[in-house]
């Protein structure tokens, strides 16, 4: 049941780097500096007080950086490899007491993957406002952004297999509208 809880764990906070990439890496060094989670044997330096203070400052500067206008654009070009990786590197850390393929590829599939698509998302959400608002509607997408990402990263770190319900919702938005979107076959 623990490798259940630390997979949904992952993937909760995998999904919440897809709408902003250093939140939920501090939330998670915060969760493993105060004893909340206990990360993978290789990975507990994300609980130290040095990982913290980074994370909080990265945390804050990418925050600000997407109430800037173009540079709210810029971040989420660059920010979806990141994602792509933090979302690895997110489910690594916590998926314990399994081999290392299958961690391995639960990371790259289910975290990297999720991050990615969720990213990728966010970021057509912030072209469109963009287009359709000249960019004046780019700090209220930023806002509901980074909401989401704090409550995902909470839902994840005290209520995973909620989060991982809440993830598999958000998926599931996703296709639709990706769906309603794309253009129809002759």
């Amino acid at each position: 049941m623990e490798t259940i809880i630390s997979i949904c764990l992952g993937i909760g906070l995998a999904a919440s780097v897809g709408f902003r990439v250093f939140l939920p890496l501090f939330a998670l060094s915060l969760a493993s500096y105060f004893n909340v989670w206990e990360l993978n044997s290789s990975w507990l330096w994300v609980g130290s007080l040095t990982a913290v203070i980074i994370f909080g400052v990265a945390t804050i500067i990418e925050i600000l950086g997407y109430y800037i206008p173009l540079v709210d654009n810029l971040l989420d070009t660059i920010a979806i490899p990141l994602a792509a990786v933090a979302g690895t590197a997110v489910m690594m850390s916590t998926v314990s007491d399994l081999s290392p393929v299958i961690t391995w590829a639960l990371a790259i599939i289910a975290g990297g993957g999720t991050a990615a698509t969720i990213k990728s998302a966010a970021g057509s959400s912030r072209i469109t406002s963009t287009v359709t608002t000249a960019g004046f509607g780019n700090p209220l997408v930023s806002t509901i952004e980074t909401g989401t990402s704090i409550i995902m990263s909470i839902f994840s770190i005290f209520l995973p297999i909620i989060a991982f319900v809440l993830v598999i919702f958000v998926l599931f938005v996703i296709f639709k509208l990706y769906k309603k979107i794309r253009p129809s076959k002759p």
